[in-house]
């Protein structure tokens, strides 16, 4: 706790005293301990636990008593088992995406009574500390994090930091890329991968054999729909073809062309797109340069979000979005409740592939995704 900027440090306390009356450690009536205790056992000053516990006095969670010490008044949840007043989630994006992660938490936090305080990183991990911190100093009693890991210089070290919160937290579309066994970090998340295999076997399913992969890198799935491709093509038997393979960070329209005209040399017969907007920037070049979408070329995106709206309404990799937000609140609130009791769970959910006019299956429905373990 000394880490943090002296300012920060009594409202990190507070929240860390307000999670354990929370966890019942000193229940309504308990006396914590006298101020010089508590600044020994986190490691602070008298005067950074002095403006902790005023906190909690304004908040109406504690009272002093002359003579007597530090009470509990109120518990951070109402009754033992019910829910807390307050969870913050923190996403990348309010745009993109998350917009539907984000429903499924309100929902979630509706239906239990509990308070959402939302944050946005914008991908700046920058902005993700501090907007992390400010959720913490409102007095949050847990967080649903997004975090930049593929923009961390020391993805670990990210994990790590975020260990240090004095509240529990779960993360959402996010998960250690290689998780030790006793990894402590709990998360909800869509099976990226098989998502990228999925769109493959779909392909493969309706006799389309030559199958291309256009995508970007560096962004926080890039890798994992690329790795479930590849596995795809290998498991199935499917011919490798490397010059209808091409990943780049951003793609113009000379990119397009030529990756659209390297299409008709390979006569490749369809192909996987991370993510939509990809998909439905490629889809003029590819009429530009004589391919006829589905009857010559089916094309798969990853990502639903506008899929639909293209001019040949895309199939896509559906995420369960706002699940994965429902499910990841419950699961917070769970930890909440049972406190250091709470078991680490790691909640993976397979997408589903919505099918349209682009890969010539019949449209209008929701396939769910078999991928082989």
């Amino acid at each position: 706790m000394n880490s943090l900027p002296r300012g920060r440090r009594f409202r990190t306390l507070a929240a860390r005293l307000r999670q354990e009356i929370a966890q019942g450690r000193w229940p309504v009536g308990g006396r914590l301990p006298t101020e010089s205790e508590l600044a020994q056992t986190y490691a602070v000053g008298v005067n950074t636990v002095r403006r902790a516990v005023d906190l909690l006095v304004e908040e109406g969670l504690v009272r002093r008593r002359q003579g007597s010490g530090t009470f509990v008044t109120s518990s951070v949840t109402a009754t033992p088992g019910s829910r807390p007043r307050l969870i913050g989630a923190l996403v990348p994006s309010n745009t993109y995406y998350f917009p539907r992660v984000v429903q499924g938490i309100e929902r979630a936090a509706t239906a239990a009574g509990v308070q959402l305080v939302l944050a946005c990183s914008n991908y700046d991990p920058a902005v993700e500390l501090a907007q992390t911190q400010q959720l913490v100093d409102v007095g949050v009693a847990g967080l649903l994090l997004v975090p930049n890991l593929h923009l961390a210089a020391d993805p670990e070290a990210h994990l790590a930091g975020l260990r240090e919160l004095p509240v529990p937290y779960v993360l959402v579309e996010r998960r250690p890329a290689d998780p030790r066994p006793a990894d402590p970090t709990s998360y909800v998340c869509t099976d990226v991968h098989g998502g990228g295999y999925a769109a493959v076997q779909h392909l493969n399913g309706l006799g389309r054999s030559r199958i291309g992969y256009l995508g970007r890198i560096g962004t926080a799935t890039s890798e994992q729909v690329f790795a479930g491709y590849r596995q795809a093509v290998a498991d199935l038997g499917l011919p490798e073809i490397p010059q209808a393979v091409a990943r780049q960070p951003v793609w113009t329209g000379p990119d397009m062309l030529a990756y659209a005209n390297a299409l008709v040399t390979e006569k490749v017969r369809a192909v996987v797109c991370l993510g939509d907007r990809e998909a439905t920037a490629l889809l003029p070049y590819l009429r530009r340069v004589g391919l006829t979408v589905p009857d010559d070329i089916a094309v798969v995106a990853y990502d639903d979000e506008v899929a639909d709206l293209s001019e040949v309404p895309l199939t896509a990799v559906s995420p369960p979005k706002a699940e994965v937000g429902r499910m990841a609140t419950e699961l917070l609130l769970r930890r909440i409740e049972l406190g250091a009791a709470a078991p680490v769970c790691r909640v993976v959910l397979q997408p589903r592939l919505a099918v349209r006019a682009s890969c010539g299956a019949a449209s209008g429905s929701l396939v769910e995704v078999r991928v082989p373990t």
